[in-house]
């Protein structure tokens, strides 16, 4: 659901992508708008999404059964998909408190995760990697420090990676869901919560097992997921803008301009999709229309992020030099009217961080599309500094070309396949609604926490 940029891959048969799109806009229902529109353009947009009856988030919408159901287990007390109230602002400041470090802390324990990774590929010769693999493990390891404060041991680490994979993997409908690998996590998470190796006070609004599965969907699944994913964005964007790269490997203490880079990427290629949210009270689109109360309100990042700009869809870093994201259609990390991303100081120190890391040591190049949303994982090669490719790059950029093209055409009946599969089955098991047929908004299930669980 990338909002309606159209793929690098032209050629991709469109009978399918036009047929995956009808499905997933089925699921929203009748009742659903989205924004921005040839209607209603960037000004309404940022009105309604900063509006405060903006602020439903899973109960009445028929996407959230399907979110619920690929997010599991957990999506129940997952602080994006939590109703706005005390519940929420409990948990939104636990992460806040978990997510808390000085900058040069954080920069360094992620240039040590990312450099751990990269030692394990030839300094000799060209590699050949898919860049969301390649850094997952430096993600997964970060953020279990982040948690436990400690160094992650291997085990931790093939745990939350392979729950991580499971999860994105059935987003992006490449994959079915393997429940029982996610379970493995949740039972490592338990254990050791319950022996109380968590250094944090964890929100006192969940039960010991509701804090178990607020950690492994928060961290051990978005954080993870998200940085991998805004990781491979920027290196294959580098990949494929020689130019770029080579400024930035010329001088990597430019802050500024990586910061540009990365404003760039993240205009472009956005984490985000679509944010949907279910009015709670009556808001006006213009003097004539209102959205009525139960409205399924679909935001469209990459339709908002290309309103505004001069060739939107260029890749161009330089266009900050004059732009300010305050004044640009760019929220990367959300609004801030409207529950923004929590990790949105946290991110941009790590990425910078993990993209000068890999330049230090590696020249990158790629002949692979790049969409949105990134469902070949990256496929790029890497160079080591000092060493001359010379004749082997040509055929190695040509295999990338070719393979890519041949995996989207696959991938694409693929995912149609899987996601219609996947639609059907969380129609059926119905989580969202069901868990608010029990428990309507506004009425918690009763803790029996103290919530000094660590």
């Amino acid at each position: 659901m990338s909002g309606g940029r159209k793929p690098d891959t032209w050629w991709l048969p469109r009978g399918v992508v036009a047929l995956r799109v009808r499905i997933f806009e089925k699921v929203n229902g009748d009742r659903a708008v989205t924004l921005p529109n040839a209607a209603y353009g960037p000004e309404v947009f940022e009105r309604v999404y900063a509006h405060p009856a903006a602020n439903g988030r899973s109960a009445g919408a028929g996407l959230s059964d399907l979110f619920w159901y690929w997010l599991s287990p957990g999506p129940e007390v997952h602080q994006e998909h939590l109703e706005p109230g005390p519940r929420y602002e409990d948990v939104a400041q636990a992460t806040r408190r978990i997510l808390a470090g000085g900058s040069a802390d954080l920069a360094a324990a992620a240039g040590r995760a990312v450099a751990g990774v990269l030692d394990a590929l030839p300094a000799d010769r060209i590699s050949l990697v898919r860049l969301r693999d390649l850094v997952m493990p430096a993600w997964a390891e970060f953020c279990y420090g982040l948690v436990f404060r400690e160094p992650c041991p291997p085990h931790a680490r093939k745990l939350i990676i392979a729950h991580a994979e499971d999860v994105i993997s059935a987003l992006k409908c490449t994959g079915l869901r393997h429940t029982r690998r996610r379970a493995r996590l949740t039972a490592y998470v338990r254990e050791r919560l319950a022996a109380g190796d968590v250094p944090h006070r964890l929100p006192a609004s969940l039960s010991p097992e509701e804090q178990v599965l607020y950690l492994q969907g928060t961290f051990f699944n978005t954080a993870v997921v998200q940085l991998s994913e805004a990781t491979a964005h920027l290196l294959l964007a580098l990949a494929r803008h020689p130019r770029v790269q080579r400024r930035l490997a010329d001088d990597p203490g430019d802050d500024r301009y990586l910061t540009h880079v990365l404003d760039e990427t993240m205009r472009l290629y956005p984490l985000f999709g679509i944010a949907h949210r279910i009015t709670t009270d009556e808001i006006p689109l213009d003097d004539r229309t209102t959205l009525p109360v139960g409205s399924v309100v679909c935001f469209s990042y990459p339709d908002y992020h290309a309103t505004g700009y001069e060739r939107p869809d260029v890749f161009d870093p330089d266009r900050w030099a004059s732009l300010s994201a305050g004044d640009a259609h760019h929220i990367p990390f959300g609004v801030a009217a409207n529950r923004p991303c929590p990790a949105w100081r946290l991110s941009p120190l790590v990425l910078r961080a993990a993209v000068r890391e890999v330049l230090r040591r590696f020249r990158l190049d790629s002949s692979v599309s790049h969409t949105r949303s990134i469902p070949h994982r990256a496929p790029c090669l890497l160079i080591p500094r000092g060493l001359e490719p010379g004749a082997r790059l040509a055929p190695l950029r040509g295999f990338l070309r070719v393979r890519d093209g041949v995996e989207d055409v696959t991938r694409g009946v693929r995912q149609l396949v899987l996601g219609t599969v996947m639609v059907l089955h969380a129609r059926r098991q119905r989580p969202a609604a069901r868990y608010f047929e029990r428990f309507p908004p506004g009425r918690c299930p009763v803790v029996h926490s103290t919530g000094d669980s660590a």
